[in-house]
């Protein structure tokens, strides 16, 4: 099938058209945010207009603010001409969609990965999209969300009794990765409860951490990000109060010896 370019596409986003074409899969009716980070949305545009793009409240607030946020932080990747196209149709709570005999269930589970995360669960197939709430063998990243909010989202998901679980990042895998990531965040906890008694910054803290069985964990660099946020919540600030963002990047350099962190979207 031969695709038509729309008013000013891209010759990128028009080849991702054609590659989902020619894959033999039908272009999407409906696309869920499950947040705002570009590595999750960059494709909207792709899809949009014919595709009703859903998301949360915050999280269409949070993506017009970004902008081409992945761009700032690695501006030597190219990342091909991006549209940015926020959701169309938002939520605040929750949100059934109906997809042919598919019940499909948009949960906002509180402020977690970000302020405006989205968990899709499809109960009759037992299936769940955490989004970032879940980096399946990697780190997770709390620096525009909350460690609270994030051990209360384990508990929404378990709640739910999946049988298979699709990952914000990394490969299908079961329930058992709640267990992995509420022992990370614990385990981060008792570290900012640790080194911010001593007086330590967030880095000073994390460039000493054992951080065990976590230390494979892919992107283990944003502990210091993490202990950011851990640091503010022990503080008393709210959950997903805005951090400086450019000065925990600065440490996220740090702990990657110099280097800017690597994107792995």
């Amino acid at each position: 099938m031969r695709l038509t370019p729309r008013p000013g596409e891209s010759a990128d986003a028009l080849a991702l058209r054609a590659a989902v074409v020619g894959a033999g899969a039908p272009l999407p009716r409906t696309v869920v945010n499950t947040h705002h980070h570009g590595d999750h949305t960059y494709g909207n545009s792709v899809f949009a207009p014919e595709a009703l793009i859903v998301g949360h409240d915050r999280a269409r607030a949070e993506h017009l603010a970004a902008g081409h946020q992945l761009e700032m932080i690695w501006p030597a990747t190219d990342f091909g001409a991006t549209e940015i196209t926020a959701p169309d149709l938002t939520y605040s709570e929750r949100l059934t969609l109906h997809v042919g005999g598919t019940d499909v269930r948009v949960l906002h589970p509180g402020v977690a990965h970000t302020t405006g995360d989205s968990v899709v669960w499809l109960p009759r197939q037992r299936v769940v999209f955490t989004g970032d709430l879940v980096f399946a063998g990697g780190t997770p990243f709390l620096a525009m969300g909350s460690l609270a909010g994030s051990l209360r989202a384990l508990e929404l998901l378990r709640s739910l009794d999946a049988e298979t679980v699709v990952p914000g990042h990394g490969p299908l895998t079961d329930a058992s990765a709640y267990d992995s990531t509420e022992r990370y965040l614990r385990h981060m906890a008792a570290l900012a409860a640790a080194g911010r008694e001593e007086g330590l910054t967030p880095l000073e803290t994390a460039r000493r951490a054992d951080l065990g069985e976590f230390a494979a964990w892919r992107e283990s660099g944003r502990l210091v990000a993490n202990l950011h946020r851990a640091y503010v919540e022990l503080a008393g600030e709210p959950e997903g109060a805005p951090l400086d963002i450019p000065a925990v990047l600065r440490d996220m350099t740090v702990m990657n010896g110099g280097t800017p962190i690597l994107c792995h979207a």
